[in-house]
């Protein structure tokens, strides 16, 4: 599925048009993204929540150049399903 599925799914559903359906879609999208550069958690219950946690550095190996790399520290978004997502 693809954002211009959902928003046919928006359109199929409400009186809205594709082009306001497409902006419904980007304005969820676009405050899901604020939220997790804010390191807010994001609970949809039934569905499943998103978190920003913290990835340490450390060191890798360039498999082409055989040698090992460092690793920045940084941020990773982490995802639990909810029961219902679990139970399909």
């Amino acid at each position: 599925m693809i954002k211009n599925d959902i928003a046919l799914e928006i359109e199929k559903y409400s009186d809205f048009n594709r082009a306001k359906s497409l902006l419904i879609v980007d304005a969820i999208l676009n405050n899901l993204k604020k939220s997790l550069d804010n390191n807010e958690k994001i609970e949809i219950r039934g569905f499943a929540s998103f978190r920003v946690v913290p990835k340490k550095s450390g060191y890798g190996r360039d498999i082409r150049k055989k040698k090992q790399i460092k690793i920045k520290k940084g941020r990773r978004i982490k995802f639990r399903s909810g029961q219902d997502l679990k139970n399909i």
